[in-house]
């Protein structure tokens, strides 16, 4: 029997979310929150039932949530949405598309996505609350800390360590053994040879 699942966001990523929940079968949608001038809308067939300020309530109804807010350049609404949910009290469950291959021997925590043909190999860690996009690559012994986004096609070779909160582009490459500090925001295609001071900004 499926167990319902609440989706926090209601925009593009959750629609990506909504195709790997569907894919993997073990949970069903069971409503969306999102802004109040939403309320009645679907989004894939799924209605905006309801606002943050009905959270509460949810928690309480439901227990199972997943922040589908998607993270481009700050991670600040993902990291206050999921931290919001703990302190109430939800769960937020591990979802993995069947199309990904996740390692025995890796570590992935709560409330984060492996979306569809991504790979964490072993030994790697991924935290909380974190996307693991389609078609990326987390390499064996990597650490990939809470709130982090590797993004579509992205690689992260073996011995990478990624900070808290830190976004990684589509197709960018981050070197063996390069560290990435806290809140990083690498653009789309960049290669990363050298470490990463807290709060860089790369584009190039």
């Amino acid at each position: 029997m499926k167990q319902d699942l609440i989706l926090i966001g209601g925009g593009g990523h959750c629609k990506s979310c909504i195709e790997v929940i569907e894919s993997q079968g073990r949970f069903a949608v069971a409503g969306i929150v999102d802004l109040a001038e939403r309320l009645g809308q679907k989004v894939l067939g799924y209605e905006i039932l309801a606002t943050d300020q009905d959270l509460p309530g949810l928690v309480k109804d439901y227990g199972l949530f997943l922040v589908t807010i998607g993270q481009v350049k700050s991670v600040d609404r993902r990291r206050q949405a999921f931290e919001t949910l703990k302190s109430l009290g939800a769960e937020l469950p591990v979802v993995v598309s069947p199309l990904a291959r996740v390692s025995p021997h890796a570590e992935v925590n709560e409330g984060t996505v492996v979306m569809h043909n991504a790979v964490v190999n072993a030994a790697a860690r991924v935290g909380r609350n974190c996307i693991v996009n389609t078609c990326a690559l987390i390499e064996h012994d990597a650490v990939i800390e809470d709130h982090c986004h590797v993004s579509t096609a992205a690689v992260v070779n073996g011995g990478v360590r990624m900070g808290e909160g830190t976004f990684l582009g589509s197709n960018a490459v981050v070197r063996e053994n390069v560290s990435i500090g806290r809140g990083c925001v690498v653009g789309m295609g960049v290669r990363v040879y050298r470490n990463l001071p807290a709060g860089s900004l790369v584009k190039h």
